[in-house]
């Protein structure tokens, strides 16, 4: 029987489950895991509510990619006593700016109000994230182009309008991340244009237990762009959270925490 600890893991905009090939190919037969979607509701708590649901009873660890994220975190503070790891890669901690706003609802109202043309629309919108999302030296790797706009099509248009729905209305979750007492992961290529790396520093100083890694020659896909190097930190990471997972089932066994009780 597989003892080792389940993993959630969440997609960021629109990706689907194979944003997490790399790292579901490298431990399949290790652990319980499962990919949460992140395009289904416009808000993060609705979405963190749904992804908890599904974990089996008990400590789970999770990791976020970019919106995913920003989902990870909110599970942390929906889940509280049951989270023994948390990875954020290519995210951040802070509410959405009045800019990042202004721009997702352009990109929706050019969605919506394309009427008949939405999903040509949606077309454009997708291959035209391609320059500021991967590093220039991917920028004519077709194998990795044609997957991002895939999973794009796999959300859809209405899938979109939901994520950026969702983004826009983030909590600032620095209030939480000092709370997380458990083995973290923070990574980020050091390229990313999206979620820069800055941000990635400012989460890994909140982090009572994190570690920090920068991803070179990669973009906002880093676990796509140099999956070996990613991978390599997320295995490393599940081992350390696994070890003290176990110690930190046996002190909360004595203890009487609440599952809203984040980390205490």
């Amino acid at each position: 029987m597989n003892h080792a600890t389940p993993l959630l893991l969440l997609p960021g905009l629109m990706n689907d489950a194979r944003i997490w090939s790399p790292l579901t190919t490298a431990i399949a037969g290790e652990r319980t895991v499962h990919v949460a979607p992140t395009h289904l509701h416009d808000r993060i708590a609705e979405s963190a509510r749904d992804a908890i649901a599904a974990m089996p009873a008990g400590a789970f660890a999770v990791a976020g990619f970019s919106l995913g994220g920003y989902v990870a975190q909110e599970v942390c503070r929906q889940a509280g006593s049951r989270i023994a790891g948390l990875c954020l890669l290519d995210t951040g901690a802070r509410a959405d700016t009045e800019e990042g706003k202004q721009v997702r609802q352009r990109m929706i109202q050019a969605v919506e109000g394309a009427e008949g043309a939405a999903t040509a629309t949606f077309g454009q919108l997708a291959q035209g994230f391609a320059a500021r999302i991967v590093h220039a030296s991917r920028l004519q790797d077709r194998e990795l182009l044609n997957l991002l706009f895939d999973m794009a099509s796999t959300v859809g248009s209405q899938g979109f309008v939901r994520q950026q729905r969702a983004a826009m209305d983030r909590a600032d979750t620095r209030d939480l991340l000092p709370r997380v007492h458990v083995p973290t992961l923070v990574v980020c290529g050091r390229e990313d244009q999206i979620t820069p790396f800055s941000l990635s520093q400012e989460m890994a100083s909140l982090l009572p237990d994190g570690e920090l890694v920068a991803v070179a020659e990669a973009g906002h896909m880093s676990i796509l762009e140099q999956p070996a190097a990613v991978v390599a930190a997320l295995v490393r990471w599940l081992g350390r959270m696994d070890g003290a997972a176990t110690c930190r089932a046996d002190s909360m066994s004595s203890a009487a925490v609440g599952p809203d009780q984040p980390f205490v």
